[in-house]
């Protein structure tokens, strides 16, 4: 049976668990990230991140996060699945309501993190361009990507 999930904005108190599915997601796809810098990252994202985008998330049927996004200024700045919901979809729903409803056009990838470089590729992205550090000047290379907009 398929499970069934909605698409919600988070609350304030969701924020715990977002960050947990935060660092579940980057613990099981970022293995070139040392455990130091994932701490460090995680309460950035706690304290500061969340708060900087606009946030959807799918919840299941237990109001369990599954998965969220957050978009700025028409870029996706975070997309992170569960680990045990990957493959499901939620991904994707995340990436077309960004797109879709949020306007988002734009997102970086690390370079060192191919199934995400290939989901958005797949998911109608090009790269166009790269940094030799992410956003906090750590050598951990960006790959900066635009939607392909078809048609007129």
């Amino acid at each position: 049976m398929r499970q069934v999930s909605t698409l919600q904005t988070p609350h304030l108190s969701d924020y715990p668990e977002l960050t947990q599915v935060w660092e579940d997601s980057v613990r099981a796809t970022h293995d070139f990230l040392p455990d130091a810098y994932i701490v460090l990252l995680r309460e950035h994202v706690l304290r500061h991140y969340l708060d900087a985008v606009m946030l959807i998330c799918s919840k299941d049927s237990q109001q369990r996060i599954q998965g969220f996004a957050g978009v700025s200024n028409r870029q996706v700045d975070m997309l992170f699945v569960a680990p045990a919901c990957r493959g499901m979809g939620i991904g994707k729903r995340l990436l077309r309501y960004a797109i879709d409803e949020l306007n988002a056009e734009r997102l970086d990838v690390n370079e060192q993190n191919p199934q995400a470089l290939g989901f958005y590729l797949h998911e109608g992205f090009e790269v166009v361009g790269r940094s030799q550090t992410d956003g906090l000047g750590q050598p951990y290379p960006l790959l900066h990507l635009r939607l392909i907009r078809t048609g007129a």
